[in-house]
């Protein structure tokens, strides 16, 4: 790109201490705690930006995780129907008070929280399901697994969500049910999202797996629709190893949900076809031990989030992830980054990132391509329940319309610092990131 376009671009860093923001006739220059020049990149032998630090580790554990895994080992109670009162039966009482609905029941895994929630809405053979190709297998396997037809919506290019429009164009006679995925634990757009449901007559079904504690016009992530699900896999931001967790408050709902994930087996008895998806009392014990602190850590990514967020604002070469009107906060699972090359000189994103990783900071892409780009979709219209469920039309259509040149451009663009553990750092942790960027940036004809 022309530099002197470039410098045209005004470029204003939220005031802090230690903060400058310059813009010169040869572009932007580097901040954060800068009033040094930014000197040579680190990959091509000089002085990185973050030297012998290390980040905040993840998953959590203190005292209180260590000392409640003890607690559970030596009770002998290790499955939850062994006890009303053990770790799992408690988790769900106190993570169902922390999201704000009136019941949980919590599973083996978030995979397993949707699935039971498929199965609980009696979705099967011949529905659909509209969700969003930018995402974790995870996601489109619950739909699968019930022989429903998993359909991919397109994504909003700057928000990495599921576009709204998008979502209504691909509805059917054989749709039941949207399942949003709020990605990177940033809400979708749930007043559109909501108001397609309601039109249509659709049930919605949050994957909240990234999206612990976030909030959208006063309410927590999985408690809009009409079901939520979590994850606990290690990498998120309340971690168990595995685990999962449905919320909601309607009781008939719930409870459909406990006998499905109970191997189809209520209080009463057992009445439908179920899988075994309960929660053992280790991964209660886990998360029990995490959350006196839960609030707090949510908090301090916020904090750090946003302060990211204000140095990059009016950058155009690093442009974070949109959040729509109404998101209060983040779970900030990922701090994600739309990278675009016209002004780093037009180095790769895979130059980029070798070149920031240099300097001490670890970025790096997240989904390499979208769902719709693998194997199962082509696999799945050779399975005969699905050639008897659904006409030779359909099928078809459904192959033909299974793009997402948005999505595509997305898994091409995107950088994320991987924020479980960092966004819990300092400012000056912070401040690192930042000078690692402007760094690159200051050397962007040094990239080639």
């Amino acid at each position: 790109m022309n530099k002197n376009k470039l410098a045209r671009r005004q470029f204003l860093a939220a005031a802090s201490a230690g903060t400058v923001a310059a813009v010169t006739a040869q572009g932007i220059t580097a901040h954060g705690d800068t009033d040094k020049k930014a000197g040579k990149l680190a990959i091509l032998g000089g002085e990185p930006v973050r030297k012998n630090k290390s980040w905040p580790r993840w998953p959590y554990v203190d005292e209180n995780v260590v000392n409640s895994i003890v607690k559970t080992t030596k009770s002998r109670i290790w499955c939850r129907i062994q006890s009303k009162t053990g770790t799992v039966p408690t988790f769900e009482k106190k993570f169902a008070k922390l999201i704000g609905t009136k019941l949980c029941v919590a599973t083996g895994s978030g995979t397993q929280a949707l699935h039971t929630c498929v199965e609980a809405f009696g979705i099967g053979a011949g529905d659909e399901v509209i969700t969003s190709p930018y995402t974790d297998p995870g996601t489109i396997a619950s739909i699968l697994v019930s022989r429903a037809l998993p359909v991919l919506a397109d994504l909003d290019r700057e928000s990495y969500q599921l576009d709204p429009d998008d979502v209504e164009k691909r509805i059917t006679e054989n749709t039941k049910a949207i399942m949003p995925v709020h990605m990177m634990g940033q809400p979708c757009n749930m007043d559109r999202i909501m108001e397609i449901a309601k039109k249509h007559n659709l049930k919605v079904i949050e994957d909240a797996c990234q999206g612990h504690l976030s909030e959208y016009r006063g309410k927590k992530l999985g408690t809009i629709g009409d079901l939520g699900c979590f994850s606990f896999q290690s990498s998120k931001t309340i971690a168990c190893g595995e685990g999962g967790a449905i919320v909601g408050n309607d009781a008939e709902l719930m409870e459909k949900c406990y006998t499905v994930h109970n191997h189809g087996t209520s209080r009463r008895g057992t009445e439908v076809a179920g899988p075994k998806y309960r929660m053992n009392e280790f991964e209660g014990a886990v998360l029990l031990g995490q959350l006196p602190g839960v609030q707090e850590r949510f908090e301090r990514r916020n904090e750090n989030a946003n302060y990211l967020t204000s140095k990059l604002k009016g950058f155009p070469g690093l442009v974070p992830q949109k959040l729509y009107e109404g998101t209060a906060s983040g779970s900030w699972y990922l701090y994600p980054m739309s990278y675009y090359k016209e002004h780093f000189n037009g180095a790769s994103r895979d130059t980029f990132l070798k070149a920031v990783k240099a300097e001490g900071v670890g970025l790096s892409p997240y989904i390499g391509s979208g769902l719709h780009k693998d194997p199962w979709a082509k696999n799945i219209l050779e399975l005969r329940v699905y050639k008897d469920m659904f006409s030779k039309e359909r099928l078809q259509r459904y192959s033909e319309e299974n793009e997402c040149p948005n999505c595509d451009k997305v898994c091409q663009e995107m950088v994320m610092l991987w924020a479980s553990g960092p966004l819990l750092g300092t400012k000056n942790d912070m401040d690192d990131i930042v000078n690692a960027i402007f760094k690159v940036h200051e050397n962007r004809d040094k990239l080639s």
